[in-house]
C-alpha cells in the first residue's frame, strides 16, 4: 500500500531508486550512530547544502555509500525516507558497510530528491525536516587569535593547512593535545568540525583541560575541497596572431606556470596571508600569458614611470631635447623624482597633477582601468599643492590586501601589458599602442623606451636570473613594503614579459625579496632556453643611491636622436 502510494507521487525513476534503498536497508540491518555531533548535507560534498545536525545517542538506517567519496546516506528512524548525507569517520557504523549499494542521491531542501527528479512529496519533506536539529550552542574555553595563524588539519606543521586566522578571531576549544603544544577547534568548514591552532598564537579563556584531552599523534587525512585555480590565462593582456586570435595556452606553458606558483608559496608568499606575490609572464613570439594576483593593486612605486614616459612620447612631436632626454634617462634609470615630476609636468601643460591625470588617461585609452596615477612623486620640499581635489579612479582591482599607494597603483598583468604593447609596436608596428594612438607614438619612439630601459643599471631582481650578456629592458620599483620589478627579456630562445611584485605588511627584507624574484627569473629563462640553461641565479648588484646622473650622458645623445633602429 506505501509502495502504491509512493508511486502515485513521485515519478518511476525515483521510485525505483527509493525502493532499491529501502530493499537495501532490511536486506542489511546497517546504522550508523553519530560520534557527539555530525552534520547532515544534501550530497556527498561539504560543499553541499547543510540540512542539519545528528546527535549521539540515535541509530540512523544507513540506505547507500557514495562510490568515490567517504560519505554514507541516512534514513530517517522507523520510516527509512532519506533525510542525509554524512561524513563516514564523523559516525560508528554497525554493519558491513560493503553491503550498501552505491548512490548519487541528493536532498534538495529537506526532502528526497534526484539528479532525474526533483519532486519530493510532503511526507518526505516533513520527515527530513523533522531530523534536522539546529546546531547546538557550545560552552567550554575559548582561544582569541593573537595574530595571524595558520589553520591545520592537525596537530603540527606537517599537516594541510585548512584555513586562515587573522588578530583577534575567536574559536571554541574543544580538545587539547597532551604531547604537543596544540589545541583542537571547532572548525565548521571541515566534514568533521575540527582543526588545530597552536597553544602560543591564541590568547585562551577559561579552563583548558576542562576540554577532552587528545594523545592521538597521526590523524589521517579527509578529502578536502578543491582549491580555486589561481592561476589564470590571461587573455585580456597576451598578444593575438595575424588573424586577431587569442593564442592557446600550451601544456608546457600551464605546467610552468604552476611551478613557479608552487616556487612562490614555497618561499612564504601565500595570497591567503598578508605576505603574498603576484606574477605575470608573457611569451611575445606566441602570445601566451598566464598570471595570478592580477587583481591585485600593488602600489605603483617607480615601475608607473614606464606609463609616464610612454604618454610622454604619444604627446611628443619631435626628437627630445637634451634636457628632456637627460630627465628621460634619469627617470627611468635612477628613479629621481624630481626629473620624473618634471615629465609630469610637461604631460599636464605645466602642472605635475594635471600630467598624473593626463598618465591616468593614457591607462583607460588603453583599455586599463586598474592602473593609475594622480599625483606627483614625492620629493624634498614643499610640494605643489593639486589644483583641484584629487578623485581617485574607480577599479576593479582590490585596493586593500596590498596596502597600495593612494596616488599610484598598479596591477601586474597591465604593467606587463604595456611592456608587450611597447615591444609590438617598436618591431612588428602593431599592438595596443598602435591602435589607441595611431600616429602619435611611433615604433622609433617605442625602440627608443626599450633602449633607455636596457640601460638599467640594476642588476638584481629579475635581471639577475639570466646570463650577464642578456639584453633586459626593465624598471625597478620599491618601498618598504613592495618590492617590484617589470622586465622584457631579448634571449636567443624568444623574447618574453615578466612582472612580479611582493608585499609584505610594513616591511619587506631584500634578503627575501630579491633571491625569489631572481629565481623566478631563472626558470622562465631556462624554459625559453632549454638549450642554454642557467644553472643558478647571479649575485647581481644595486648601485648606491645618489651616484646615479645620466647629465651629458651617451645615452642622452642617443635618446636625442631622430631615428632609432636597436
Amino acid at each position: 500500500m506505501r509502495a502504491a502510494l509512493l508511486c502515485s507521487l513521485c515519478s518511476l525513476s525515483i521510485c525505483l531508486l527509493l525502493a532499491s534503498l529501502a530493499a537495501a536497508q532490511q536486506n542489511t540491518g546497517i546504522t550508523a550512530q553519530a560520534i557527539g555531533q555530525a552534520n547532515l548535507r544534501a550530497a556527498d560534498s561539504i560543499n553541499s547544502q547543510l540540512l542539519g545536525e545528528i546527535s549521539a545517542g540515535v541509530a540512523y538506517p544507513v540506505l547507500g555509500r557514495s562510490q568515490f567519496y567517504p560519505w554514507l546516506l541516512l534514513g530517517a528512524p522507523g520510516t527509512s525516507r532519506p533525510i542525509g548525507w554524512v561524513y563516514e569517520t564523523l559516525v560508528t557504523v554497525t554493519g558491513s558497510r560493503s553491503q550498501l549499494p552505491f548512490s548519487q542521491l541528493e536532498i534538495s531542501g529537506g526532502p528526497a530528491t534526484s539528479t532525474a527528479t526533483a519532486r519530493p512529496d510532503a511526507a518526505a519533506r516533513q520527515a527530513a525536516s523533522a531530523s534536522a536539529t539546529a546546531t547546538p550552542v557550545r560552552f567550554g574555553p575559548s582561544g582569541t587569535v593573537t595574530g595571524e595563524v595558520n589553520i591545520r588539519y592537525g596537530p603540527g606543521i606537517d599537516y594541510a593547512r585548512v584555513g586562515l586566522a587573522r588578530a583577534g578571531q575567536e574559536f571554541a576549544i574543544t580538545g587539547y593535545h597532551t604531547q604537543f603544544p596544540w589545541v583542537r577547534v571547532f572548525y565548521e568548514s571541515l566534514p568533521n568540525q575540527q582543526a588545530w591552532i597552536a597553544r602560543d598564537l591564541l590568547r585562551i579563556s577559561g579552563d583548558l583541560y576542562s576540554a577532552a584531552a587528545i594523545s592521538q599523534t597521526r590523524l589521517s587525512l579527509p578529502p578536502l575541497s578543491a582549491t580555486p585555480p589561481a592561476i589564470t590565462h590571461a587573455t585580456m593582456h597576451a598578444l593575438t596572431n595575424a588573424e586577431g586570435q587569442q593564442a592557446p595556452s600550451s601544456v608546457g606553458f600551464q605546467i610552468l606556470a604552476n611551478h613557479l606558483w608552487n616556487l612562490v608559496l614555497e618561499n612564504g608568499f601565500d595570497p591567503q596571508t598578508s605576505r603574498f606575490g603576484a606574477l605575470y609572464v608573457l611569451d611575445l613570439t606566441s602570445g601566451e600569458a598566464f598570471s595570478f594576483g592580477a587583481d591585485i593593486a600593488f602600489s605603483g612605486t617607480s615601475i608607473n614611470k614606464i606609463a609616464i614616459l610612454t604618454a610622454l612620447y604619444s604627446l611628443l612631436e619631435a626628437p627630445p631635447s637634451i634636457a628632456l632626454a637627460t630627465d628621460i634617462a634619469n627617470t627611468m634609470i635612477c628613479s629621481e623624482n624630481v626629473a620624473s615630476n618634471r615629465l609630469l609636468s610637461m604631460l599636464g601643460g605645466g602642472n605635475a597633477y594635471y600630467g598624473a591625470e593626463a598618465v591616468t588617461q593614457f591607462y583607460e585609452r588603453l583599455g586599463w582601468s586598474r592602473s593609475f596615477i594622480t599625483a606627483p612623486f614625492t620629493t624634498v620640499g614643499t610640494p605643489e599643492p593639486p589644483p583641484a581635489p584629487i578623485k581617485l579612479p574607480e577599479t576593479s582591482a582590490d585596493q586593500v590586501k596590498a596596502n597600495p599607494d593612494l596616488s599610484n597603483q598598479l596591477t601586474v598583468a597591465e604593467a606587463g601589458a604595456l611592456l608587450g604593447g611597447i615591444y609590438q609596436c617598436a618591431y612588428r608596428e602593431e599592438g595596443p599602442l598602435i591602435e589607441a594612438f595611431g600616429g602619435a607614438i611611433e615604433p622609433r619612439e617605442c625602440r627608443q623606451l626599450l633602449h633607455v630601459m636596457s640601460n638599467n643599471t640594476v642588476d638584481a631582481l629579475l635581471k639577475a636570473g639570466a646570463p650577464a650578456d642578456t639584453r633586459v629592458a626593465h624598471k625597478h620599483g620599491w618601498i618598504a613594503d613592495t618590492h617590484g620589478n617589470a622586465a622584457l627579456f631579448f634571449t636567443p630562445g624568444g623574447d618574453y614579459v615578466i612582472v612580479m611584485m611582493l608585499y609584505q605588511p610594513q616591511w619587506l627584507n631584500f634578503q627575501e625579496s630579491l633571491p625569489l624574484i631572481a629565481e623566478v627569473s631563472r626558470r622562465v629563462y631556462n624554459f625559453f632556453n632549454p638549450e642554454r640553461q642557467q644553472p643558478e641565479i647571479r649575485d647581481g648588484y644595486i648601485p648606491e643611491a645618489g651616484a646615479c646622473n645620466y647629465n651629458g650622458s651617451p645615452l642622452v645623445i642617443d635618446i636625442m636622436q631622430p631615428v632609432w633602429d636597436e
